[in-house]
């Protein structure tokens, strides 16, 4: 296990970049391993939040602008490198697919693991309607580019319809949920609420631009109506932080955080070159962390171990979890939220069904691409020859 605190990891000063490294050779869309491309998009989203706060504390805090600004350049460097392993060959909707395959085996693996009780609610609650995202997609993706979304998923993942998008919108009030109390929760329920929280952001931005690349009304669509779900998912996850938390706590986290996912992916990894790519940025985010150390306990008169102790939490195991999400998906599919808590659907509240009729007067996009539509085993080429036979 990672001792934080023992682990100084690369001084900021020493994090330099030329542009070939901020450039590197992409993944292969077939030949690398599935879940090297979801730790690509994984940590594209958690390097891209960590920018994105970091931005929003400095316009907050006029003492910490110029430290700031110095890791955040890092940061942005970083999340430049790790988008880059992505390759130009994956289309958008096939980089979809690996978007919804990393929700799904993410939040399995969160709420396998999850000790507090109700987060663990709140995981499983989401999965079925990230299954069914990729449910819909994959019908997409069979219907504008006749592949096989199982190409991707390498089989890692069933293509099964879940909650059902057009039931999964619901009015604000029911999307809040109850945050952990900082004081009281267990290290690993933070890392939790920061990943998913990141990933599902990285999600909903991703989609509202994707849309509109297809000509196709119905892609857009259904890109609009997934992108509203998003939001729905990154409003009840952002919840779950507690307000509590200041700012230098938050960032404190965040680089913690940083460590964790980037320390867990160089575990697992199984491509060479990428590997050394994780391995070099958990030394970045060691020192980060390290400088935030400093800056908490001059400016909060605090020790870190309060916030984060040593060592880290044991890695997420970023894997297939079939038989879990198979369970949840026929235990927990019926269920709705009512404010912050779960309930069976006919306790469903007035508010989120007339939220819901409003949204699909016109139609359910996620019902019309996926009418008639089953997955069966074998790729598109398989099928075709059956058709031309």
């Amino acid at each position: 296990m990672l001792k934080l605190y023992d682990t100084p990891g690369c001084p900021l000063e020493r994090q330099r970049f030329t542009w070939r490294e901020l450039v590197q050779q992409p993944i292969s869309k077939l030949d690398d391993d599935a879940f090297t491309r979801l730790r690509v998009i994984l940590m594209s989203g958690i390097e891209n939040e960590a920018v994105r706060f970091q931005h929003m504390a400095a316009r907050m805090n006029g003492e910490l602008r110029l430290a700031l600004a110095e890791v955040r350049r890092a940061e942005q460097h970083q999340a430049t490198a790790v988008a880059c392993l992505l390759g130009s060959d994956h289309s958008p909707l096939e980089t979809t697919i690996a978007y919804e395959q990393l929700a799904v085996e993410l939040t399995a693996a969160l709420a396998l693991r999850e000790p507090d009780a109700y987060l663990a609610q709140v995981y499983r609650f989401g999965l079925p309607e990230h299954l069914d995202h990729l449910y819909r997609y994959s019908a997409l993706l069979d219907r504008l580019e006749g592949k096989d979304a199982n190409n991707i998923l390498q089989s890692y993942t069933d293509i099964l319809p879940g909650r059902p998008t057009r039931f999964a919108h619901r009015a604000p009030a029911d999307d809040l949920r109850l945050p952990y109390e900082r004081a009281t929760a267990a290290p690993l329920s933070k890392m939790h609420a920061l990943t998913l929280g990141a990933a599902a952001y990285q999600a909903r931005d991703y989609y509202m631009g994707a849309g509109a690349q297809f000509s196709d009304p119905l892609a857009r669509q259904l890109y609009a109506e997934i992108a509203s779900i998003e939001e729905q998912h990154l409003t009840q996850y952002s919840a779950m932080l507690d307000p509590a938390e200041g700012w230098l706590e938050q960032w404190l986290l965040h680089e913690g955080n940083e460590v964790y996912n980037y320390y867990g992916c160089a575990l697992q990894e199984s491509n060479p070159r990428v590997r050394a790519l994780w391995e070099r940025f958990l030394d970045y985010e060691l020192g980060h962390f390290h400088l935030v150390c400093g800056l908490f306990k001059r400016h909060a008169r605090r020790d870190p171990a309060e916030v984060l102790p040593t060592p880290l939490p044991e890695a997420i195991a970023l894997n297939s979890h079939r038989d879990f999400i198979r369970r949840v998906l026929q235990n927990e599919t019926g269920l709705r939220a009512r404010g912050a808590q779960f309930v069976d659907k006919k306790r469903e509240t007035a508010r989120s069904k007339a939220y819901r009729a409003q949204m699909n007067r016109d139609g359910s996009p996620s019902d019309s691409v996926a009418a008639g539509y089953a997955w069966v085993p074998g790729t598109e080429l398989n099928r075709s020859v059956i058709a031309i036979d």
